[in-house]
């Protein structure tokens, strides 16, 4: 069988790496869609069929692995129109090649599977930035399969915080990996992206210019102390407000003796990329009846609740008080970071009632690493009781659940 892939398959900015078979490693690092995942794939797939190799593609969490390199390496398989030649075992997220070539995907969580594997032949390492050096170590080690091609490990991450060991092994005072390919890019180099995603990414030149400098353009920088700096108070037309058909979000994080429950009210104008926050409550101590009475009293007894779903009991206990709409948020590794960077996505207007929250997103901050003064990507887990919540709300999105009118309370 002869299978002919065109050159407008791939990114221009790539296609030089397509052959490299002089490295033992490839970095690829760089902004988010710059679309060095996707090429990633198609590369081990067409390195695979032009000889019989071993591949080991890993992440940190088994979770993520599913739905991102995964799915990347079956809609490679199916672009190329291999894939009904290949044997595809989507539960143990295994492929097999007809000349012998196979691919084995697993999350570094189980790694003693990892260790048992014999004759791997080349691994790729997604969000490598989220493993450690001991992790890239250990899987270089692990390549002992023998074959035409040379062994590779190709990482694959954004830049984050220069504390972490990307920087500091790959860029700090130069690479001190041998024989090693650093490639970088941007969205801009991607010619498969779509509008939308570029008209996401560019609006954090407004709401958050040093995220748009380091996931977007792939900039290693220093993270600021505080989480957000996205945001304003004011004094909200809420008349005004009601009148635009835009998105209810409400969320809600559970507390109790220490820790306050956090009830925040908002509005989502994802057009304008505007995240209003019109009301908030913040108590300690309270029962789940307690909280389902003070949902009423807010009216929201009809509204969707996305609440942490760390307190699958207490959802139930409230939903059975007659707030039928309340739903647990969805959670995962990294959810945090993700539920943080989806916020740094809007200009967030706090009306100047909220007190709580204002004072939150004024004390919330990134963790100092000590060894080398940098802020890194993990927030301390202080002052985030309403932010939490308000990270919640923001899953209404996705239920689509347009607002008419406002509860009568909010007027």
């Amino acid at each position: 069988m002869r299978l002919t892939i065109r050159r407008t398959a791939f990114n221009e900015k790539f296609y030089p790496l397509l052959d490299d078979n002089e490295h033992d490693t490839l970095l690829l690092i760089g902004g988010g869609a710059s679309g060095k995942s996707y090429f990633s794939f198609q590369r081990a797939v067409i390195r695979a069929l032009q000889d019989k190799r071993k591949y080991l593609v890993v992440r940190k969490s088994a979770t993520d692995l599913r739905r991102s390199c995964w799915e990347d390496l079956i809609n490679c398989l199916k672009q190329f129109q291999i894939f009904q030649l290949c044997k595809v075992n989507n539960t143990n997220m295994t492929v097999e090649f007809p000349n012998g070539s196979s691919f084995l995907c697993s999350g570094l969580d189980d790694y003693e599977k990892i260790k048992s594997i014999p004759n791997i032949t080349d691994a790729i390492v997604e969000e490598a930035s989220e493993v450690t050096l001991d992790d890239f170590s250990q899987i270089k080690m692990r390549l002992r399969g023998k074959g035409r091609l040379r062994n590779q490990v190709v990482l694959m991450t954004n830049p984050i915080s220069k504390a972490n060991w990307i920087y500091r092994y790959f860029f700090d005072k130069g690479c001190t990996e041998p024989n090693c390919l650093i490639h970088q890019s941007t969205y801009r180099d991607n010619k498969f992206v779509n509008n939308t995603t570029v008209k996401a990414l560019e609006a954090y030149k407004t709401t958050n210019p040093m995220f748009y400098r380091v996931y977007c353009l792939g900039e290693f920088g220093s993270l600021a102390k505080q989480v957000f700096t996205n945001w304003e108070s004011a004094d909200l037309d809420l008349d005004l407000l009601r009148k635009q058909n835009l998105v209810h979000c409400v969320g809600m994080d559970f507390g109790f003796v220490n820790d306050a429950t956090a009830i925040v009210d908002c509005l989502l104008d994802d057009e304008n990329k505007t995240f209003y926050v019109l009301r908030e409550f913040y108590k300690t101590g309270l029962l789940n009846d307690e909280i389902a009475a003070q949902l009423k009293l807010m009216g929201l007894q009809k509204a969707t609740i996305i609440a942490d779903s760390a307190e699958q009991k207490s959802i139930e206990e409230i939903k059975k008080c007659g707030i039928s709409r309340i739903q647990p948020s969805v959670k995962g590794q990294g959810s945090i970071n993700q539920g943080i960077q989806q916020l740094q996505q809007y200009h967030i207007v706090v009306d100047s009632s909220c007190v709580c929250l204002l004072e939150e997103l004024e004390n919330y901050s990134y963790r100092k690493d000590k060894a080398t003064g940098e802020y890194i990507n993990e927030p301390i887990d202080k002052y985030n009781h309403a932010i939490d919540a308000m990270r919640y709300s923001l899953q209404c999105q996705s239920k689509r659940h347009k607002l008419r009118t406002l509860p009568k309370y909010s007027l």
